[in-house]
């Protein structure tokens, strides 16, 4: 699929980011702003809802798991609000039970993080119906691995040997994978 032009996106171009990677959201809103949309920002589930409430917009990407709470509800707020606004839930927490409560209280898509403005971009704009295209650079198995380990280490506090205990495997073996450069 082409990178869609300004009259895919339709008349009303407003785009609702919540998430709380701030390089992530700067990065993300400058490369949907180029793609032709009015791209609004916000950082937790309450900045989310009040802008979901105050000015709902056409279009929504919104991180599933934010410091202040669950993305869910700011997904809640903009079906409430407006039905025709197309969400994306973003995480980098991929299950299927997550994917499948989003799709149910209304979004649109589910995308594992990393994705890439032009893959949001593509489940924003795909018609009702139809399936957005695959990635074009789909991550390897290793770098998969090496992500969620890296997020688990993270929300440990970089404890390594709670980290181990929760990943479930042994304490040296993690500190080696640590040690080393994330695979491509």
């Amino acid at each position: 699929m082409s990178e869609p032009n300004l009259k895919d996106i339709g008349p009303d171009k407003s785009l609702l980011l919540v998430d709380d990677d701030e390089p992530f959201l700067k990065r993300l809103a400058k490369a949907m702003e180029k793609r032709g949309f009015e791209v609004e920002t916000a950082g937790s589930v309450v900045a989310g809802s009040a802008i979901a409430t105050a000015r709902p917009p056409a279009y929504a990407v919104v991180d599933l798991r934010l410091e202040d709470g669950n993305g869910l509800d700011v997904v809640e707020i903009l079906q409430s609000k407006r039905e025709d606004c197309r969400v994306v839930v973003l995480t980098g927490y991929g299950a299927i039970a997550t994917a499948v409560a989003a799709v149910k209280i209304g979004a649109t898509d589910y995308l594992s993080k990393p994705a890439d403005a032009q893959d949001i971009t593509n489940a924003l704009l795909t018609a009702e119906g139809e399936l957005p295209p695959p990635p074009e650079n789909p991550m390897s198995a290793d770098r998969v691995r090496w992500e969620h380990i890296q997020r688990v280490y993270e929300l440990c506090d970089r404890n390594v040997s709670e980290t181990a205990r929760r990943l479930n495997m042994h304490r040296r073996t993690l500190q080696r994978i640590l040690a080393k450069r994330s695979p491509r």
